[in-house]
């Protein structure tokens, strides 16, 4: 096993090679085997990667992408997954001895990577006011501080309660609970930095801000479009499903700045053609388009799509459906024939042959997928893009409709059923009542803050309580050193987690960190072995149970510890059971059961062979619960994103080794970049024009325009420059190391999400 201090690196000796055409293939199956042999050993491999997404095993805490219903694969897991596994199931540990010989300064300079490789936090752990090293606190001392913080503030609006994706249903469920039950609403989630420009458009446009498709729609399409995601590394187990697809005779589009191997090939290690073939192509077309141009690239085709209708009425356009189901198309059909082709191909970088080809194969097929990720929901104008792509279904009737619609593939793995237990800054009434009705509460009506928002407060002093359950808020939010300021001006800082990071690090005046079991960890209360559920990205609810023995016995579930928290906050007599909840989950359950839309039985319908799907009426019905009672076509004028000249319109994103913020390794295999992190990718053309070379160091510094009209600038200082096919005045880079780059007001328009894929930079030699 790898001694710690092997986890350290030197940004200068990344090694760049040729990118790869295609994704998986045996090396993702070496990868993940030595990950886990590393990180676990022979005997928690196996019981573990045997158990990943299987019926009576646990959910990936990677992806949120679901298992194809009926026919479960052996090893029913990607590379990521696998390595995911390895970093939660890791035999490493970090208790009170590792904390007393780093000091925080001395873990301050860390890299994220190293931070992550320690292993996993076993013990509660203290930093108070005035000292350097966390020391170790029994579970009740703990509970008394958040307490008496808690209590001691002058309104319940001055705590701020973030959650990551990957909290369980019974923890988020209980999580609102308890924030609510306090008194407040500010509950910031990771939907608000990813997809909650899909949650706008989505609601305003279909009534409810989830995808409306499942797995078998994907396989039976006629034609999938995938805008703005990188399936091969951040959700390679759709690469499965569309290999399925492309056997039944679908066609595949992929629309992104950068020609990604898992856009290309997929070699599936479970096949023969995978290991010793070429393996399956992915994308029959490739549309290269310009950082933030996929709106103007869908009111092109919706333009191109209407003169098709006007040349040969009846024979594009759904007019029944339209005519039955959608309100609003004559203002937005007026507003795309003004739409002008020559800027869409300016705004797109596409040839006008490829937006005519691309219609064309909309008009012919019968059932169209437009799938999305961050690459359209972290512009500005990322709503309207969504809208825009909804648009060009609904003129088509492919809502509600077999093998068609709307899937916004969504990352972390709980992600959507957090918010479908009620994280959410403004939960509607119907859900509150429900709440207030069964738990005899009053919760708060005032809208909460979101993650943008609850930096500003804290910025300003108006938040002074900060807790997250799960996530690593430092390294997930733009902007890092006014995010770092912020969490400094409170006086107490909460991170309940699975592994060490960086905003352990970044801390209030008091801090505690909680250690709490993972997926993979076997979960004992009172009443016996517990199983949690998670909703994965196509509505469908599951269970999930870990089977590994914790790495320590002060380890808490994540349920146990928001119930204990909640216990000492409130005292004997409060109306939430929550001691009886904490011994027995299926009470939790019966309790979601009456307060969630779709959760009726839930015990009972969860325990079923699959789980089970919620409702969802665009997809069930046609029922549209839109304040029109219809599906609403947007009109949006075109927005997009030129390029001065000297600058680039950076895109930051992951590397093929790290999952969020999570990093599992210095290479980047599919991009041929090894050993560092620290790149910009660039065409060869702006290089030369811009007066550099291939593998020069330079500074990136961003330029924002603010609303009183300044400039506004922020820095990351020493990026190795490498040549890649990225459109002209486009570059990219990877998060966290680019987010200091990104200003906190640089957000979406009616999102408020941070705008993390268009930040116009310039670059600086290195002094």
């Amino acid at each position: 096993m790898a001694r710690r201090d092997d986890y350290e690196y030197d940004e200068h000796s990344i090694v760049v090679t040729k990118n790869k055409q295609y994704a998986a293939g045996v090396p993702a199956v070496l990868v993940s085997l030595q990950r886990g042999m590393s990180q676990m050993g022979a005997t928690r491999t196996a019981a573990s990667l045997a158990k990943l997404n299987q019926r009576k095993g646990f959910d990936c805490p990677g992806c949120a992408w679901p298992e194809t219903p009926g026919h479960r694969k052996h090893a029913e897991f990607c590379e990521n997954g696998a390595k995911a596994v390895a970093e939660e199931a890791t035999k490493r540990t970090v208790g009170p001895d590792f904390f007393a010989t780093h000091s925080v300064d001395d873990l301050l300079g860390r890299t994220e990577y190293w931070l992550g490789q320690q292993g996993r936090l076993t013990h509660p752990m203290v930093l108070r006011p005035g000292t350097t090293h966390y020391e170790p606190i029994e579970w009740d001392d703990a509970n008394r501080i958040i307490a008496d913080e808690l209590n001691a503030l002058g309104s319940p609006h001055e705590a701020i309660f973030y959650t990551s994706g990957r909290t369980s249903n019974e923890a988020a469920f209980l999580y609102q609970l308890l924030i609510r039950s306090f008194g407040t609403n500010n509950m910031p989630d990771c939907s608000n930095m990813c997809h909650e420009s899909s949650g706008s458009a989505l609601t305003a446009s279909i009534g409810i801000g989830k995808g409306s498709v499942s797995v078998p729609d994907i396989e039976n399409a006629d034609l999938i479009l995938i805008a703005g995601q990188n399936p091969g590394t951040n959700h390679p187990r759709m690469l499965s499903t569309l290999e399925k697809a492309k056997s039944n005779g679908a066609r595949v589009i992929a629309i992104n700045p950068l020609p990604e191997a898992g856009l290309l090939r997929f070699k599936d290690p479970q096949k023969v053609h995978g290991v010793i073939g070429d393996g399956a192509a992915i994308s029959d077309d490739f549309l290269q388009i310009r950082i933030g141009g996929d709106m103007a690239l869908f009111q092109g085709l919706a333009k191109l799509l209407v003169a098709a209708e006007d040349a040969a009425p009846g024979t594009v356009l759904d007019r029944p459906f339209i005519d039955r189901h959608t309100a609003g198309f004559d203002a937005w059909l007026d507003h795309i024939r003004r739409v002008d082709l020559d800027t869409v191909v300016d705004a797109t970088g596409l040839t006008i042959e490829q937006l005519h080809d691309t219609a064309q194969a909309l008009i012919e097929s019968n059932a169209t997928i437009i799938c999305w990720a961050m690459g359209l929901t972290q512009q500005t104008h990322g709503v309207a893009t969504i809208e825009e792509a909804v648009n060009l279904l609904l003129m088509r009737g492919m809502i509600g409709k077999p093998g068609a619609g709307v899937c916004p593939v969504r990352g972390h793995s709980n992600v959507q059923g957090d918010r479908t237990m009620g994280i959410w800054e403004k939960m509607p009434e119907s859900f509150l009542a429900a709440l207030d009705t069964e738990f005899d509460i009053t919760s708060p009506r005032e809208h909460g803050l979101d993650a943008v928002d609850s930096i500003r407060a804290m910025r300003q002093r108006r938040a002074s309580v900060f807790m997250a359950m799960g996530g690593n808020f430092v390294s997930a939010t733009p902007d890092t050193d006014v995010t770092e300021a912020a969490l400094r001006n409170c006086s107490l800082t909460v991170q309940v987690s699975t592994k060490l990071n960086r905003s352990h690090l970044v801390h209030g005046r008091t801090a505690l960190i909680l250690p709490s079991l993972g997926r993979t960890d076997k979960d004992v209360q009172a009443t016996g072995k517990q199983f949690v559920t998670v909703e994965d990205s196509m509505s469908m609810v599951h269970r999930s149970r870990g089977s590994l023995t914790p790495s320590g016995i002060h380890m808490r579930s994540e349920v146990a510890i928001v119930c204990g928290i909640a216990e000492t906050l409130f005292g004997p007599g409060h109306p939430v059971p929550w001691t009886s909840f904490t011994a027995d989950y299926d009470l939790i359950r019966d309790a979601i059961s009456r307060v969630v839309p779709g959760f009726e039985g839930f015990n009972t319908k969860v325990r079923q062979k699959e789980g089970f799907g919620l409702p969802h009426p665009p997809r069930d019905s046609r029922t549209f619960q839109t304040k029109t009672g219809k599906a609403n076509f947007a009109v949006n004028d075109l927005v997009w994103l030129p390029v001065p000249p000297g600058r680039l319109m950076l895109q930051t994103m992951r590397s093929h080794d790290q999952y969020n913020t999570t990093i599992y390794g210095l290479d980047d295999r599919y991009r041929g970049v090894k050993g560092g992190r620290r790149v910009l990718f660039v065409n060869t053309r702006d290089i030369e024009k811009l007066g550099y070379r291939d593998g020069d160091h330079v500074d990136l510094i961003s330029e924002w325009k603010n609303r009183s009209g300044s400039i506004e600038e922020r820095r990351a200082d020493n990026f190795r420059l490498v040549a890649y096919p990225t459109p002209v005045g486009n570059a990219a880079a990877y998060y966290p190391e680019t987010n200091p780059l990104i200003p906190l007001d640089h957000v979406a328009d009616k999102s408020n999400t941070p705008v993390s894929k268009a930040v116009l930079i310039r670059l600086e030699h290195r002094p």
